[in-house]
């Protein structure tokens, strides 16, 4: 059966910030003009920001860019950053440290970043972007002479096996002149794009964070709008990457959360557990107590910064957002980088698109002009202080201090970076971890939490959590690192069973909520995260 296919100037896949910002940038430049561009934004999500997951404060930096009057048109920013606190936690104490530079949050806002994506959608809309949730892009579609020429979204109605089942649909082809990829975190149309155009030959590797979020209603006696708590130290151990964030912003919610660095080596070290464990801290139980969760997500973050920034186009296509990695994490903030980076995209596309128009063409232009941004500049400044924790926290807190205040961000030096799935040891000769059990009031299980983030998956479709070689699991990370699949994963997917055959792997697609842990941290790089059903995963509301 063919494939029915639909023509633009711009095809984006994703509709996070930097996407949306990339389509509205667009469109504003056409207007201005007095010129027609047509744009789409593919979203696999059932709604726009149903799969995004932020902490988040925002710095609207990038938004004032975008939309000058952003507060009269009604943007979901409503909470003004107050109060920063930077606490180093033992088990039992926690002590008050001065907060970084890179922390400080005036001027910021704490938000839903999925709300704040709602109402860009709503604005990209008003401009005629044709905007399509629960379409997966799951194809990069190439021309005669290698170049993108656009995406396909996946089929539906597939079985379990990959047959054609009662109720399939061919997916659609959208054509375009020049293909933006904004998939967020280790996106897997990127992995595709990265490889074949070797976008990655002159950069690090890229590394990554889990990010564990809740959402809170919390008694109003504990409520302090606008308060930022940031925290490093317990539960981790010193030689972890890992720390959290609390912040208060309307109707009495908190949003709270803990990252933990997909670099850790103990086999037995559980994101999902770290995360409930810290909430027994006094500082922060204090706060929950009578309160209520409402909501739970997770997500991993690219973390590498500045040196492990790919090739950002390509033939026919290039890179946005996070999907590039543009978070500055000393910062924690990624949005106002995404959002630049998606404006910088659209604004170098657009000077180029009459030559795109007649041959599939790679914009070098992008690359070159965002880096004389301001974006690339805030990024360099930082690109030390993540790599300085492979020595341990205290010694990277203090590498940190001399960084920033003593060069000021402009060391003569780079440091590097090593794939995180590489830092694993084997269970032999690591402690396993006695977690506590969950009470089901402060601290819970993975199934309890999966049922908060409203995730779904059409049953009876093939499985989007992909085996390069079926008999790894067993083979190599049961019996090696004690089956670690079932503790990175923050959901519940990864299952050993024993049957008349032996120990296997039972992965419980249903759960997934599209972390992308697994196919950061398999330790042979065996699992292949690939896009389900469009519509398919978790439904975030304001997270």
């Amino acid at each position: 059966m063919e494939r029915e296919s639909m023509e633009f100037d711009v095809v984006i896949v994703g509709g996070g910030p930097s996407g949306l910002a990339a389509a509205i940038r667009l469109k504003q430049l056409a207007a201005a003009s007095n010129s027609d561009v047509s744009v789409c934004v593919l979203e696999k999500a059932s709604e726009i920001g149903g799969h995004i997951l932020s902490g988040a404060v925002i710095e609207p930096r990038a938004l004032e860019e975008l939309f000058p009057d952003w507060k009269d048109r009604g943007a979901p920013l409503k909470t003004p950053a107050a109060d920063d606190r930077f606490l180093l936690l033992s088990e039992k104490r926690s002590f008050r440290l001065p907060t970084p530079p890179q922390m400080h949050n005036k001027g910021n806002y704490i938000a839903s970043l999925g709300n704040v994506c709602r109402w860009l959608a709503e604005q990209a809309e008003e401009l005629e972007v044709e905007v399509y949730p629960g379409f997966a892009a799951a194809e990069v579609l190439y021309d005669e002479s290698g170049a993108v020429k656009g995406v396909a979204t996946g089929d539906m109605g597939l079985t379990a096996d990959g047959t054609q089942g009662p109720s399939f649909e061919r997916g659609i082809e959208l054509h375009a002149h020049q293909t933006i990829f904004a998939e967020g975190c280790r996106g897997s149309l990127t992995k595709e794009v990265s490889e074949r155009f070797e976008l990655r030959v002159d950069a690090e590797p890229q590394v990554y964070g889990i990010g564990i979020k809740e959402l809170w209603e919390i008694d109003s006696a504990n409520f302090v709008s606008g308060q930022i708590t940031h925290t490093a130290g317990w539960p981790m151990k010193s030689d972890t990457y890992g720390g959290s964030w609390m912040y208060h912003f309307e109707d009495n919610l908190v949003s709270i959360g803990f990252v933990v660095g997909l670099n850790y080596s103990n086999p037995f070290l559980s994101p999902f557990e770290e995360m409930q464990r810290f909430k027994t801290h006094p500082v922060i139980r204090d706060v929950l107590k009578g309160g209520r969760r409402i909501s739970y997500g997770a997500r991993a973050i690219s973390a590498g910064g500045f040196q492990s920034i790919p090739k950002l186009a390509f033939p026919g296509g290039m890179l946005v957002g996070d999907t590039a990695g543009f978070l500055n994490l000393p910062k924690i903030k990624g949005s106002h980088t995404a959002m630049k980076s998606g404006i910088t995209a659209a604004e170098s596309v657009y000077s180029s698109l009459e030559d795109c128009r007649t041959k599939k063409k790679e914009v070098t232009d992008y690359g070159n002009n965002l880096k004389k941004t301001w974006l690339w500049e805030e990024l360099y400044r930082v690109r030390n202080i993540k790599p300085a924790f492979h020595w341990g926290l205290f010694p990277a807190m203090l590498y940190s201090a001399v960084d920033t205040y003593l060069f000021r961000g402009k060391a003569p030096w780079t440091f590097k970076h090593r794939p995180d799935h590489t830092s694993l040891k084997l269970a032999a000769d690591c402690k396993p971890i006695d977690y506590p059990k969950p009470d089901g009031v402060l601290t819970f299980d993975k199934l309890s939490s999966v049922f908060l983030s409203n995730t779904n998956h059409q049953e009876g479709q093939p499985v989007h959590l992909t085996l390069k070689d079926s008999t790894v699991p067993a083979r190599v990370n049961h019996q090696l690192y004690a089956g670690l699949e079932e503790r990175y994963c923050p959901a519940g997917v990864y299952e050993y069973v024993q049957d008349d055959d032996g120990t296997r792997l039972q992965i419980n697609a249903q759960n997934c909520v599209h972390c992308k842990t697994c196919d950061i941290k398999d330790p042979t790089q065996n699992i292949h995260w690939v896009t389900p059903e469009g519509g398919g995963g978790p439904n975030y509301p304001n997270m």
